[in-house]
């Protein structure tokens, strides 16, 4: 999945989403883009920046899979 994300010198782009969070360590992004509209890399609330595992209160973001998968296991005979 790509994002959209600002640049330091405040140009605009688009980067995988397994970039993100080299580019937010690296300094190089200010902000980027969630389905709930801009976050701010200096004031948004961001996953895994310090804080206790598990401690973020947010709203849940991520994708659930809807699709139920039934394995059948084959007996053997």
């Amino acid at each position: 999945m790509m994002i959209r994300v600002i640049y330091n010198d405040q140009s605009a782009g688009m980067v995988a989403d397994y970039q993100l969070d080299d580019l937010i360590n690296a300094g190089k992004i200010v902000a980027f883009h969630r389905t709930d509209g801009w976050v701010s890399v200096e004031q948004g609330p961001l996953r895994g920046r310090g804080e206790a595992p598990g401690s973020y209160e947010g709203p849940e973001r991520r994708r659930k899979n809807t699709k139920s998968c039934k394995v059948k296991i084959a007996e053997k005979q």
